[in-house]
């Protein structure tokens, strides 16, 4: 029987006006320490996000979604930040900001494969 293990999830959102509280999920985000499992992966439409905030600068936001994935996969090129262990990268990604890219509350479960968990996660939140 596999094991199964511990693993901690945000959504990405994507949150032109911070005031309005109005989001499009782009991503997910998603940790698990005892697989050393950290990444992420997103969608960005560029018509819906066009649809969602049509002054948004669709290669802005994309960058900054590349920011998430360099610094998940830490080493060079990733920062700063991208030196951290995972743990404290994903902690430090997923802090509640104020910015036009955000994520939800952490949740947590219980997974066999953590990159089965991932897909599935962003086919059913994202897509």
């Amino acid at each position: 029987m596999q094991e199964r293990h511990l693993f901690e999830y945000a959504v990405i959102r994507f949150m032109p006006r911070v005031e309005r509280e109005e989001f499009l999920n782009v991503g997910i985000i998603l940790f698990c320490a005892s697989e050393r499992f950290l990444q992420t992966r997103f969608h960005l439409d560029p018509s819906r996000l066009q649809c969602f905030c049509s002054d948004t600068n669709y290669n802005e936001v994309l960058q900054r979604l590349n920011a998430f994935e360099q610094i998940c996969a830490g080493g060079a090129g990733s920062g700063p930040i991208g030196k951290f262990s995972q743990a404290s990268r994903f902690r430090w990604l997923t802090a509640a900001r104020s910015t036009i890219i955000q994520t939800s509350p952490v949740h947590p479960g219980m997974c066999k494969d953590a990159a089965a968990t991932l897909a599935r996660l962003y086919t059913q939140l994202v897509l």
